[in-house]
């Protein structure tokens, strides 16, 4: 265990922890950027900076791992100038005028700093202004709103293991782009969309949720049922209807890790392909029929074939399309109504 003391608190933390950590353990938040705990420290934003004594210069708390005897201050007059004069820069090469049609309003980190630090770009300049690409099925990418942090970069490196995007670039012309400068394409990009969960800011956008404000989507909290992994997401509901997916940090199987059917396939809840009412062939046309009627023609026919030939002459196969609910009762059917254990599901691991 190594001591130190953060703002006149005495604290005894494991080696190797992080100094944001160790705030954190006294209820102290540094702000950050580029920092997440699935990720391995980058120390890139400074937005995270502190003061400790025998140190010549701010300390990055996300990359600076306690030391013994350590005396950390975060809320001193320097280290709160440096980290106004960090967002005063970022804001500075930011598209701020369109923080009032940005999707991201209300839930944008670097938004919520400048408010909570009463920071408003002071200085003037060239901005970037690259061209929105929203060619991809799935992701919206706005250049011009990237902060450089680095977490979409990490995320499809260390987690996703794709490499498909990284620095490239110096100074001012630094951008993160695919090789070659192509566009994100299932040719060069798996789509998984990790680089959505840890955007800070609007510069990567899910498609689904463009448009919508943050505050308007009711989040509702279940498990995928396209595998049997277990993973739990948030399902975003406007107006009654899902609209996305958004992966759940607590989640205890995935965090926010998903696979690309998890995250962008609910176009199938509201799909148009979809049957709504029951389907009989009559004279080689489907036709439609009532609820009563198709229930009673399965049960009849179901009861004919285990009268004749056994409950094991009839096997069940589910649906990952359906919820997992419909899924429990379908199998529950099959082993205690019909009596057979011949019942699969297509997502069976």
């Amino acid at each position: 265990m190594i001591n130190l003391n953060i703002d006149g608190i005495d604290i005894s933390v494991e080696e190797g922890t992080l100094l944001v950590d160790a705030c954190k353990q006294v209820g102290i938040n540094i702000p950050t950027l580029c920092h997440d705990d699935s990720l391995k420290p980058f120390g890139g934003c400074r937005i995270c900076v502190v003061e400790v004594e025998g140190f010549r210069n701010l300390v990055a708390s996300c990359s600076t791992k306690v030391q013994e005897g350590m005396i950390v201050r975060t809320s001193t007059e320097t280290v709160m100038k440096a980290r106004k004069m960090v967002l005063d820069l970022m804001l500075s090469n930011h598209p701020v005028e369109d923080c009032l049609t940005c999707s991201k309003t209300g839930s944008c980190q670097l938004q919520n700093l400048a408010f909570e630090y009463d920071v408003k770009p002071t200085f003037k300049g060239a901005k970037k202004d690259y061209e929105v690409e929203a060619r991809n099925p799935v992701l919206i990418r706005d250049q011009s709103k990237c902060i450089l942090c680095g977490k979409c970069v990490r995320v499809c490196k260390e987690v996703q293991v794709t490499s498909a995007i990284d620095f490239v670039g110096r100074g001012f012309d630094s951008k993160i782009a695919a090789g070659f400068d192509l566009p994100l394409s299932d040719e060069n990009c798996r789509l998984c969309g990790q680089c959505i969960s840890v955007c800070p800011t609007g510069a990567i956008m899910n498609k689904q949720l463009v448009g919508v404000r943050p505050w308007e989507v009711k989040k509702v909290r279940t498990t995928c049922p396209f595998c049997g992994t277990g993973c739990n997401f948030d399902l975003n509901v406007h107006k009654g209807k899902v609209i996305g997916v958004t992966p759940a940090k607590d989640a205890v199987v995935n965090g926010t890790s998903l696979c690309v059917k998890g995250r962008s396939h609910i176009d199938l809840i509201n799909s148009p392909n979809r049957l709504t009412s029951p389907l009989k062939k009559v004279d080689g046309e489907f036709v439609e029929i009532s609820w009563d009627e198709a229930i009673t023609t399965i049960a009849d026919k179901l009861t004919e074939i285990k009268g004749k030939y056994g409950s094991d002459s009839i096997a069940g196969l589910s649906s990952a399309r359906t919820t997992n609910e419909d899924n429990y009762t379908f199998q529950k059917f099959m082993r205690v109504a019909i009596g057979t254990n011949n019942v699969d599901h297509c997502a069976r691991t």
